[in-house]
């Protein structure tokens, strides 16, 4: 008997893994396109066009209130499913309403307020800290850092597939060598045990894999930030050992920002704002600071000099003002 046609969100799967996506954008889509079947009572897409995407993502940012990002994180899900799945081109473009999109200003760490949260832990958080505040990585580009990445000769780190699926450069700090060169020498004992026990094996993109069949048990392109345990992949189902879960280092932080009795909202992140912002305190080009952050627009960094000027650091308020010595009567 022939073989019966794939469920839709198992197509959905195979073409997100044909295209090499990241696993987090296979489960986003999968949900978004789901909940999209879901909203329209469980309507196939090919009966479906531009009209239904637009009521649901209205009723997104309507009843469900969601944020712009999230907003558009569902629309590019569902021009994924009929673009490259169904292989359709809507009847029309989709005229979306869009969610108000807030204008914030990032949150910055003092360097004193960084070095006491920093103070607050220890061990490999406080490394992984460290490096975030120093290199301005992104949290999953910290916990994604393989041991070739690493160029400790030129101070550098290489940053592979960073958003956008770009690669950049950034610094290494000098006073990061020694401890990251030390905390290498502990996860090379735990590289040799799993090879030992018949594991070793880290995860590589497919084409990787292919083209190079032994590199996943190469010191070189293991995970800087290991998990403690071997789990298994969900897309493979090998058992590997992965990186470190990124909660982990969140809630790190978290507490150590209670400790630290810090009055703003700390997460990783704010490590990245803070390393932007106090490098522009000290006078660098904002476009070497693009670079190093791997903005696409010098628009995206412009906001770090908002955070300058917040508070009218430059202006002094008429309260602080003298008063003046010749008064009229």
């Amino acid at each position: 008997m022939p073989d019966r046609p794939k469920k839709l969100l198992d197509q959905v799967r195979d073409a997100i893994r044909l295209k090499h996506y990241a696993i987090r954008t296979e489960k986003a889509y999968a949900d978004w396109i789901k909940r999209f079947i879901l909203y329209h009572d469980k309507r196939h897409p090919n009966q479906m066009g531009a009209r239904e995407i637009e009521q649901f993502l209205a009723h997104l940012a309507i009843n469900r209130h969601v944020a712009a990002s999230t907003q558009n994180q569902a629309l590019s899900a569902l021009i994924f499913l009929y673009r490259e799945v169904l292989h359709l081109e809507l009847d029309r473009p989709v005229d979306v309403l869009w969610a108000k999109k807030p204008q914030r200003l990032p949150v910055v760490l003092t360097r004193d307020e960084a070095m006491r949260v920093i103070a607050a832990m220890n061990g490999t958080h406080q490394l992984m800290t460290k490096l975030l505040y120093g290199t301005g990585i992104r949290l999953m580009e910290c916990v994604r850092l393989r041991v070739k990445d690493i160029d400790f000769a030129q101070s550098l780190i290489i940053v592979r597939d960073g958003k956008g699926q770009k690669d950049r450069v950034t610094i290494l700090p000098q006073t990061l060598i020694a401890p990251l060169q030390e905390h290498l020498r502990g996860v090379k004992q735990l590289h040799d045990r799993d090879l030992a026990q018949g594991f070793g094996a880290v995860y590589l993109p497919d084409a990787l894999e292919r083209k190079y069949p032994h590199a996943n048990r190469a010191w070189v392109w293991q995970y800087v930030f290991p998990a403690a345990r071997r789990s298994r992949d969900p897309r493979s189902d090998a058992v590997r050992r992965h990186h470190m879960h990124e909660n982990s280092l969140q809630k790190a932080v978290k507490r150590a920002s209670q400790i630290a009795a810090i009055p703003k909202r700390v997460s990783p992140h704010v490590f990245r704002h803070s390393f932007a912002t106090h490098l522009l305190e000290n006078g660098y080009d904002i476009r070497t600071v693009q670079e190093l952050l791997g903005h696409k627009d010098v628009k995206t960094t412009m906001i770090y000099t908002h955070v300058l000027n917040r508070g009218g650091l430059a202006v002094r308020s008429p309260l602080d003002e003298p008063l003046s010595v010749n008064r009229c009567p």
